[in-house]
């Protein structure tokens, strides 16, 4: 006894021995040839029927024969590698049934962080037949529109006209069904008089007995052709009250919104009139052509709007960055935050702005900040290194009133520096006896007062 895995639990599931049969000739080998002449042998599972042997009720089953009828064809309703798409789980209405319109292979579904669903071609990549319309779209723009058209469809305008329509059709498909009954009446009118004449017949007269009975069994050919084909027309599926149809109709909206409507419960009625759906999205472009094709025959085409790339949909509108830009060099961060919040504008996150908001603005977009020195002014850093001092020095002489300079309004000092202040400076360096001076050319050093 081996562990219990998925591959043992199908092939439980999909053996008939345990549901009591004995068979044999289940599979046959086949041989194929390839386009470069390889031969490749595999193995092909047989319909029942054709199987060599098969003796039900052979030993006693763990399953009846109609349960392992009914677990086969449900394994064949939700096997994807032979073209079936079940509803599985997920939020992503059109798992399944969405092709791509640039190589016409399906499209998967995945799911990325938060539930956010995707339709990608990515089987198309791996095999390296993408084309230039094979792209990844995100699957809640494609649902909606989709939703939105089949809720429209199902209007109780549309459903009034539809269910008109049916009347028309259903009139229609009595009037062939009236003609198939007479047909099978005159059949068997003329099969019975066929058998009457074949009865009446001279069994001595063998050529004309064996000419009555052939036209007597064509006769009944015809008949049972004819009732066969009437038993086909009349099979018709029972269909709910017009009643219930326009009830269900004009609630249909609020119960496909309910939070106790699942999306398997969405996906099923989806696909109960829908048939595929086709997208085409432009490698460039801002929308998406989507194509649906209706379970009565019909397709139409939509144009969905494709929602920008994350960096675009958090980027800063662009007459922000343009009013920074006019603005940023006479305002301070905080002054041009007060100037974009004035305006009504946001962050690409969506809030406003702050003095962090705007230095992030002025490094993504180069620009530069306020400049609080006017021409000829110079700052104590500055000044400090062109003299040769520290600035403790420079802060002593404003200080004790020595040097004129105002402020900003972050608090720094702008000096005016022309020539003649310049050699004031340099004579009462030269006066004094605590501070000694460093090399101008070399960087400044603290001096001791």
């Amino acid at each position: 006894m081996g562990r219990l895995t998925h591959s043992r639990v199908l092939d439980l599931l999909s053996n008939p021995v345990y549901a009591g049969a004995y068979f044999f000739g289940r599979y046959r080998s086949r041989r194929t040839v390839d386009p470069d002449g390889t031969i490749c042998g595999k193995r092909v599972e047989l319909p029942t029927d054709q199987w060599a042997v098969l003796i039900r009720d052979h030993h006693p089953g763990y399953i009846s024969w109609e349960t392992f009828a009914a677990n086969k064809n449900r394994l064949a309703a939700n096997c994807t590698a032979r073209g079936a798409r079940p509803v599985r789980e997920g939020g992503a209405l059109l798992q399944g049934i969405v092709l791509c319109g640039g190589c016409g292979r399906p499209m998967s579904t995945s799911y990325r962080k938060g539930g956010k669903a995707v339709y990608s071609c990515s089987r198309s990549r791996a095999e390296r037949l993408s084309t230039a319309r094979c792209r990844s779209i995100n699957a809640d723009v494609i649902d909606r529109i989709v939703a939105e058209r089949l809720l429209a469809a199902l209007a109780p305008e549309e459903i009034a006209m539809a269910l008109a329509a049916a009347d028309e059709v259903a009139e229609r498909r009595a009037n062939r069904n009236r003609a198939l009954e007479l047909r099978v009446e005159r059949a068997r009118y003329e099969a019975e008089r066929a058998e009457r004449a074949f009865h009446h017949c001279d069994p001595d007269n063998r050529l004309v007995a064996r000419s009555l009975e052939r036209r007597w069994e064509e006769k009944l050919h015809e008949l049972a052709d004819a009732e066969r084909e009437l038993a086909c027309r009349i099979k018709e599926p029972v269909r709910p009250s017009r009643t219930e149809i326009e009830t269900l109709a004009a609630d249909l909206p609020r119960l496909w919104a309910l939070p106790t409507t699942s999306d398997r419960d969405r996906k099923r009625l989806l696909r109960s009139l829908i048939g595929d759906v086709t997208l085409i999205a432009e490698p460039t472009g801002k929308k998406a052509r989507v194509g649906i094709r209706w379970r009565s025959g019909t397709s139409e085409e939509l144009l969905a709007m494709r929602p920008p790339p994350a960096n675009d949909s958090r980027r800063t509108p662009a007459a922000a960055v343009e009013l920074a830009r006019r603005l940023g060099k006479d305002r301070t961060d905080t002054e041009l935050a007060v100037e974009l919040n004035r305006a009504g504008f946001k962050t690409g996150a969506g809030h406003p702005f702050d003095m962090a908001a705007v230095r992030r603005l002025r490094r993504a977009y180069g620009i530069a900040p306020v400049r609080p020195l006017e021409p000829g002014e110079l700052s104590v850093q500055h000044l400090a290194a062109h003299l040769g001092v520290g600035v403790h020095v420079i802060h002593y002489w404003l200080c004790q009133g020595w040097l004129v300079a105002r402020r900003t309004a972050r608090n720094r000092w702008c000096i005016p520096f022309t020539s003649g202040i310049e050699r004031a400076c340099r004579q009462r360096l030269t006066r004094s006896h605590r501070i000694k001076p460093s090399d101008p050319k070399q960087p400044a050093i603290e001096s001791t007062v």
